[in-house]
Parts: C-alpha cells; structure tokens; sequence
C-alpha cells in the first residue's frame, strides 16, 4: 500500500475562535458545513454525504483549539484529519490550520475539497 502524504492548509476566517470551535467539534455544527449529516455515539462520528456514509474516530479534542480524526476506513493508522484554531498573538488574526493525508496524486484533489469546506464554513459564519 502506498503511503499518504501529508499536507497542511490555512484559512484566516474573521470569526471567534469559541465559535469555529462549536463548528468544528459537534455534530450539529460539522452537519452546516462539512457533511450533509453528521452523528455521533461516543467518540465514532457519522459523516453522511448524497447518502454515502463514512465513519471516523475522534483520537484528540482540545476545547476551543483543536479536534483531529481518523477515518475508520484508513488502512493507514497514522493518518488523520485534524483542525485547528489558530490565533495570532500580535494581531489576533484567527485561522483555521487543516491537517490532513492524501495519496500523493489525490493531494491537490483534496486540498481543493478543504477549500470548498472551509469556504461553507466562512458562509455559515458569514465570514467573508
């Protein structure tokens, strides 16, 4: 099996860090922007899209900074997806750092899916 690589993305979004932190850790709030649907039991979380359901696991949470999962379908137990909140020291400027793995010929793929993702997200927090 080839091994994934992995990549990392920034997205300033001009919103609070308490608030990305709500839709980015609860069900509720990953279902307005990055899956159709979004359930959990515990620490699996069920991510629905066009009635494709795929499963992931919550390895880490931080309140207010950061949450990281891994696909229950990865073969790969090192890769993961995780987001996080970053805010700038001097100017408190807030982004959103994706971290994520992708086959080496899927990686510009799947940076362009984070892209359309995280700008549902600046929508739904009507940050532009």
């Amino acid at each position: 099996m080839e091994d994934k690589v992995k990549y990392e993305l920034e997205f300033p979004i001009h919103a609070s860090p308490q608030l990305i932190y709500q839709y980015i850790s609860t069900p509720s709030g990953l279902s307005e922007w990055f899956a159709d649907n979004v359930n959990s039991r515990g620490e699996l979380f069920k991510f629905i899209w066009d009635g494709a359901e795929e499963q992931a696991k919550l390895i880490t949470k931080k309140s207010g900074e950061r949450i990281k999962f891994r696909w229950e379908s990865d073969e790969d137990e090192s890769s993961y997806f995780e987001m996080r909140i970053q805010v700038d020291e001097i100017t408190k400027d807030v982004s959103v750092m994706i971290t994520d793995f992708a086959e080496e010929d899927e990686v510009d793929e799947a940076k362009m899916l984070w892209e359309n993702q995280i700008s549902s997200l600046k929508q739904v927090l009507g940050s532009t």
